[in-house]
């Protein structure tokens, strides 16, 4: 039986694992089998590090948030516990935003978690919430409608150049 040989499989195959090995110390650039032995290590890193670097940004939001609370006169987790009282629903990342580039809006927020945990401030009444869920879905209505029928729709609205306009213009000029 004749030899197989793969070479070019096998190179190819090499050459991808050294060029993804590029700039790892010492031999494991270099040479195939420990260069793959820390691509397997690196991959992994990579994946247990996606993760933690959510928990870490969370950490740093909540630390931010905490100080400029302490500034306002109320702690991080009364904070959180007035405005979840209050009804507002923001995250921690835009929290922290607010607290670094807005400490004027930032305060109010406090205020208004400061009330709640009084009992001054009531909840948001659920009729506000659907008025912006009929308007999202108004939005989903014309996406799925053909241009014929956004040029109808406009025609009727009285929307001047309809009859020139794409379709996301006409979207945009409906709403």
């Amino acid at each position: 039986m004749a030899r197989v040989k793969g070479g070019n499989v096998s190179k190819n195959r090499r050459r991808k694992v050294l060029k993804e090995a590029k700039g790892y110390f010492g031999s494991k650039h270099r040479l195939y089998k420990t260069a793959q032995e820390q691509l397997f290590h690196s991959g992994a890193y990579a994946y247990r590090d996606r993760k933690q670097n959510k928990r870490n940004f969370r950490k740093l939001w909540i630390t931010r948030i905490n100080a400029a609370c302490r500034e306002n006169d109320i702690s991080y987790s009364k904070f959180i516990n007035g405005l979840t009282k209050a009804g507002i629903s923001i995250n921690r990342k835009m929290l922290a935003e607010m607290a670094i580039d807005d400490a004027k809006s930032f305060a109010a927020l406090v205020e208004t978690a400061k009330k709640a945990l009084d009992g001054k401030v009531d909840a948001p009444k659920k009729a506000e919430v659907k008025e912006v869920k009929k308007e999202e879905k108004k939005a989903e209505d014309l996406s799925s409608k053909t241009l014929a029928e956004l040029k109808a729709l406009a025609k009727d609205a009285g929307v001047k150049g309809y009859s020139t306009m794409k379709k996301d213009e006409l979207i945009a000029s409906l709403k």
